[in-house]
């Protein structure tokens, strides 16, 4: 079944200064997935695109979106949804041809954010992820930039800067670090953070791993102290 039923021809939308994403695309059909990614492409968007519901795992920390096939080769799509929900808050829509109420809700129930049915218009579906966006900016902290010495953490731009130059964070990294700088004379527990960043799909290990990467982005781990047996804190450099 043809995916995209109304993109041919020339660019179907107009350059504009619309937001930019980079957007990820999951899906084993080859042709489907390079005909939407061109469209996205031709809009601005910075695009990816994987085959298997394990390149998929590998890759979602660092898509602003997630455009998901649920018929996948490697592993069902409802559990890569629910392992992606696990690992990140990344907005996700699924883009497939099992269009029954039941795949709906199931698909909805697994932590998609809306449920697109092949065939489908471009128009429709960049629309889809217009409002799937503006409901996350809306949702997000009020823009505020931390500084603290040479580290610039901005909550509008979701942009780390260290001696002005950016570092490159995932969305995980990025609010875990946001919400250490955002109180640097306080330990936060870490089922505080657990629960405030991961919600209810965490374990010990994913916060010692983001831990542990951001230490080594930001060139030290004394920008992170842990706090034996209760959290960890923001320290500066």
């Amino acid at each position: 079944m043809t995916g995209i039923s109304s993109f041919s021809g020339p660019p179907p939308f107009p350059q504009t200064s619309a937001p930019t994403w980079r957007v990820l695309i999951v899906g084993q059909d080859t042709s489907e997935r390079e005909t939407l990614a061109e469209c996205l492409r031709r809009r601005g968007h910075e695009v990816e695109g994987v085959s298997t519901g394990a390149a998929a795992l590998q890759a979602c920390e660092t898509a602003d979106i997630i455009l998901l096939d649920l018929e996948l080769p490697d592993i069902d799509g409802l559990e890569v949804c629910r392992d992606i929900r696990a690992l990140s808050d990344v907005p996700m829509i699924a883009v497939t041809a099992l269009g029954s109420e039941l795949d709906r809700v199931l698909g909805l129930q697994a932590g998609v954010d809306d449920y697109v049915v092949k065939p489908y218009g471009s128009r429709e579906l960049v629309a889809r992820m217009d409002a799937v966006m503006r409901r996350i900016r809306i949702r997000s902290q009020p823009a505020r930039i931390v500084s603290h010495g040479p580290l610039q953490i901005d909550a509008g731009a979701r942009e780390v800067r260290l001696h002005g130059e950016e570092v490159e964070v995932t969305r995980k990294e990025f609010d875990l670090l946001y919400l250490l700088a955002s109180h640097p004379s306080a330990v936060i527990p870490r089922k505080r953070i657990m629960q405030q960043i991961w919600g209810d799909s965490w374990s010990r290990r994913t916060v010692d791993t983001h831990v542990s990467s951001l230490r080594g982005k930001l060139g030290g781990s004394d920008w992170i102290i842990t706090v034996r047996g209760v959290g960890f804190r923001f320290g500066g450099a």
